[in-house]
Parts: C-alpha cells; sequence; structure tokens
C-alpha cells in the first residue's frame, strides 16, 4: 500500500540555486548584458566551479549569488529563500591578498565576524584559533597581515570563512595570484577542508585543471554574455586523480567546448 502523500517528508532545498538568470550591467549606451538565462541547483556538501572566458560572467554569477548583484531576470535562492542581499548564510573569498584589516592579528582577523554578530571576546578567539589550526596557521596566530605571504593571507581568509559557519562558501579566483606551487598546496588544502567539514562551494576559475580538481561539478559558460554550454560531473577527480588519461581526457574535452564551439551546447556528462 502506498503511504498517504501528507505523512511523507517534505524534500529538502537545494543549498542553492540559480533560476534563468539575467544579469545587466548599465552603461551609457544602455544596459550590457553579462549572464543569459543561466540555471543550476546545488545540493549540500557539493563544490560547483564556473568556468568561462574572461567576460563570460563567472564572477557576476558568484556576485549575484553573495547578493551584491541584483538579477535583471529569475532569481537566485539559498535553502530556499530567495536572495535579497548579502547575508551570513554566504560569505566570499576573493582573489585580491589584501582582505585582512591590517590592524588586527591573524586571530583577532578571523574572530571579527563572530564578534560584529555577537559572539563573545573569549568564545570568538577560541574558535578562530581552532578554525586556524585547520588551514595551517596555527604558529602565525598572533602575527599581522603584513608578515604574512600571500598564501598565508589566502589561508587566514578561508579561516575567516570557515568561522562563520556560512551555509555556503563563495570563491572568486582566490588562488590566481599565487606561484605554481603555492596554488597547488592551497588546491590539495582546500579539498581536504572540503572533505572534513562538508561545506557547500561555489567557485570560480579561469583554469581548467583547477576547475576539474576543486569541483564535483562543473559548469561552462560561452563567452559574453555567459550562457550555459555543458555541464561535467567531475566528483571522480580529486587528489589522487589529478593526472592521468581520463582526467587529461576532460581537460581536453572541456577546451574544445570553450575555445571551438561558437554556440551553446547540450549538457554533457562525463
Amino acid at each position: 500500500m502506498l503511504a498517504r502523500a501528507e505523512h511523507a517528508p517534505p524534500a529538502a532545498a537545494p543549498a542553492f540555486e540559480a533560476r534563468d538568470l539575467v544579469l545587466d550591467y548599465p552603461t551609457a549606451r544602455g544596459p550590457l548584458r553579462a549572464v543569459d538565462g543561466v540555471g543550476f541547483s546545488v545540493e549540500s556538501g557539493e563544490r560547483l566551479v564556473l568556468l568561462g572566458r574572461s567576460g563570460c560572467g563567472k564572477s557576476s554569477i558568484l556576485k549575484a549569488v553573495a547578493g551584491f548583484v541584483r538579477p535583471t531576470r529569475g532569481e537566485i535562492r539559498v535553502r530556499g529563500r530567495p536572495v535579497s542581499g548579502p547575508g551570513p548564510d554566504r560569505i566570499v573569498v576573493f582573489q585580491e591578498f589584501d582582505q585582512l584589516l591590517p590592524w588586527k592579528s591573524v586571530r583577532d582577523n578571523v574572530a571579527f565576524p563572530l564578534r560584529m554578530a555577537g559572539t563573545g571576546k573569549r568564545e570568538a578567539r577560541e574558535r578562530a584559533a581552532e578554525a586556524l589550526r585547520k588551514v595551517g596557521l596555527e604558529r602565525a596566530i598572533d602575527s599581522y597581515p603584513h608578515t604574512l605571504s600571500g598564501g598565508m593571507k589566502q589561508r587566514a581568509a578561508i579561516a575567516r570563512a570557515l568561522v562563520t559557519g556560512a551555509d555556503v562558501l563563495l570563491m572568486d579566483e582566490p588562488f590566481a595570484a599565487l606561484d605554481a606551487l603555492t596554488r597547488r598546496q592551497l588546491q590539495e588544502d582546500l579539498l581536504r577542508l572540503a572533505e572534513n567539514e562538508r561545506f557547500t562551494l561555489l567557485f570560480v576559475t579561469h583554469s581548467i585543471e583547477e576547475a576539474i580538481l576543486i569541483g564535483t561539478r562543473l559548469h561552462l559558460l560561452s563567452a559574453h554574455p555567459g550562457r550555459t554550454i555543458a555541464t561535467f560531473d567531475t566528483a571522480e577527480f580529486g587528489l589522487a586523480q589529478s593526472s592521468g588519461p581520463r582526467f587529461e581526457r576532460v581537460v581536453r574535452e572541456v577546451n574544445g567546448l570553450l575555445f571551438e564551439a561558437a554556440e551553446p551546447r547540450e549538457t554533457a556528462d562525463v
């Protein structure tokens, strides 16, 4: 006998989603379309990577999810609630190194959003210390930002994002300005944190290899204005599968779609 519908548990809302998202920017000649009709749905613990050529609207989409940009059409929802502006359920890590307050120690920088939310000083500093331990910065806890390398500053920014317990972590080219070795180390650290903390991630990058490595799902965008070209399931790849014939085949396929396809393609799964 079938269960009565009214006793079935309600389906959980996605961690975040975009529906028919259109983003325009005002110019002297009228609205300039940056993103045209993009949609996706991301469950808790997934890592969605936006990948495309410069000007395809990747960062604009991330800013819209953060609540900094209002859609021209469509909507963004976080846990089923429409996004109308920035909120504590989403936190952004940008590419720029100077995201930390220079007059505060590393620990106090990480504790800052907790203090602003009303958390007591002692508890905030304890939670900040734990977050810094998770990103490998326990030895720099009392240092000041000007003494840190670029990679250490990004670790501190990630710790500050983790300590808030936000539903969604938004990262806009966070490793692009780092040298190759530091970038690789932080990619590996981010994957380990994602496995341990199970946070939901929206990640923007220009690097095909980084996109496949970081994401459980890859969303390809066409050149300006950004439209969906294809999506790829990349959950099988990670620290132990970041090379080899299959990884290289996906790199070539994504490269071909980005640089050879003039029109949007049907969704592809790998």
